[in-house]
């Protein structure tokens, strides 16, 4: 309540606020919260819906989350001890071998010379993998 007048000889309009608009920021809540649960509205200021009490933090913290936890690359470098290149070049050594396996399943050999081919488009995806998983260990973490 020390911020709702900070300061006593400026004339307050009726049309402006009397608390600072960045406390007000940073202890807003959304226009309408809705229980996940039962479906109806919290009261303000309240932790636990009054209906059937889910608490309202679960559905705070579910709404805050964008990303899928499977996507979480940071836990990901920390669990494996891998750098950021590092990561980079696992995921894209990775992505060669899924590359080479649909080569290799996409096309059809009819003659000789088609074999020939699709085996090299799979040498190539192959030689590229082992190259970023080399890049992967040289870039790892001591």
């Amino acid at each position: 309540m020390a911020n709702a007048a900070p300061n006593f000889e400026e004339r307050q309009e009726f049309w402006k606020p009397a608390v600072d608009s960045h406390l007000e920021d940073q202890q807003a809540e959304p226009l309408r919260a809705v229980c996940s649960n039962c479906g109806t509205d919290f009261l303000i200021g309240s932790r636990f819906c009054y209906m059937c009490g889910t608490a309202r933090q679960s559905i705070a913290a579910a709404a805050t989350r964008k990303l899928p936890a499977w996507f979480d690359l940071a836990a990901l470098q920390d669990l494996l001890g891998q750098t950021t290149p590092s990561l980079v070049a696992l995921i894209l050594g990775f992505a060669c071998v899924v590359a080479a396996i649909i080569t290799g399943i996409r096309f059809t050999a009819n003659t000789l010379l088609d074999w020939q081919a699709i085996q090299l488009w799979r040498i190539e995806w192959l030689l590229a993998a082992i190259a970023l998983f080399v890049a992967g260990i040289l870039l790892k973490k001591k």
